[in-house]
């Protein structure tokens, strides 16, 4: 079995690294002043963005294996895994890095903020690849957090790197919004599958022993993080993945209904667990009822 460092605290990152405390709750990180170091598989309790302007193959995230080139930031959460297994070896790494505890927030305006940062569930095959124009603001923002943990005036101090902490999320929700942009090609491909998986979903007939399409169940089927696979939907369409299913399933809806299918087992034969959970969701996308809809179309009652 693998041997975790189990990074509790900032400090604990930092006495693996031999780097000073200088405060208990943020840590900045360059690599060039603590390298070479071992590899290690580390269990988060804080929150950590990595960039790493070295090559490593075999970076572990979570499940999944990762090659990674220059420039390229990592977000962790507290709950993941990620790293390398030490194997003995002292490597060299180059990079910076930003560790803080979810105590700082607490209290914070950043604390009701922090869900908004999707890219901390990520996958690390879906990490953000910074131009070099984008990595400059990131490491220009961790000197400047970094010149405010040598500050000895603790008055204003944790406001200030909280304030500055926020800036940083909001720089790097940026640059993922301008990576989602400029993958064209690969995000309309992207819509493509979505719908193909959906019509897929219907054919092998899983909704009845898995029920209707979650987010998630699209995203995993896609081999993506769902809030990455969420983000993208968003970023193309302007609309939730959730809608975009919603609207499918009412698509088959109609189809079946006006084709003669009744609507209990329209709503039974989707997946829906039971027929009045059908009619609200059709309601709610269509401003009418089943029945008015049918009625509407064909004419029938």
């Amino acid at each position: 079995m693998a041997k975790i460092l189990k990074v509790k605290t900032v400090h604990d990152y930092n006495a693996y690294l031999g780097q000073e405390d200088k405060h208990p709750l943020v840590s900045v990180i360059d690599y060039d002043d603590v390298t070479p170091i071992r590899h290690s598989l580390n269990h988060y309790s804080v929150y950590g963005l990595f960039l790493r302007d070295d090559t490593l193959v075999d970076l572990t995230y979570g499940c999944g294996k990762y090659d990674y080139g220059e420039s390229t930031l990592i977000c962790v959460s507290p709950g993941q895994i990620g790293g390398k297994e030490d194997n003995g070896e002292r490597c060299p790494i180059r990079g910076w890095a930003l560790l803080f505890h979810p105590e700082l927030l607490h209290g914070t305006f950043l604390d009701k903020k922090m869900r908004q940062f999707t890219f901390f569930s990520y996958s690390v095959n879906e990490a953000l690849h910074m131009t070099p124009e984008e990595r400059q603001t990131f490491i220009d923002c961790l000197k400047l957090i970094q010149r405010e943990l040598d500050n000895c005036n603790g008055v204003y101090r944790n406001s200030i790197i909280v304030s500055l902490i926020d800036v940083v999320l909001q720089y790097c929700m940026r640059f993922y919004d301008r990576q989602f942009q400029s993958q064209t090609v690969e995000n309309k491909d992207l819509l493509t599958r979505f719908e193909r998986f959906l019509a897929n979903y219907y054919d092998t007939e899983r909704q009845k022993t898995v029920g209707l399409p979650s987010v998630k169940i699209c995203a995993d089927g896609m081999c993506m993080s769902t809030n990455y696979f969420a983000d993208m939907i968003k970023k193309l369409t302007g609309e939730t993945a959730s809608e975009q299913i919603r609207r499918f399933v009412i698509g088959l809806a109609k189809s079946r209904m006006v084709g003669g299918e009744s609507i209990n087992n329209t709503a039974y034969g989707l997946g829906f667990e039971y027929p009045q959970h059908f009619s609200r969701m059709f309601k709610r996308e269509e401003g009418c009822t089943p029945s008015e809809y049918i009625e509407r179309v064909t004419g029938r009652k």
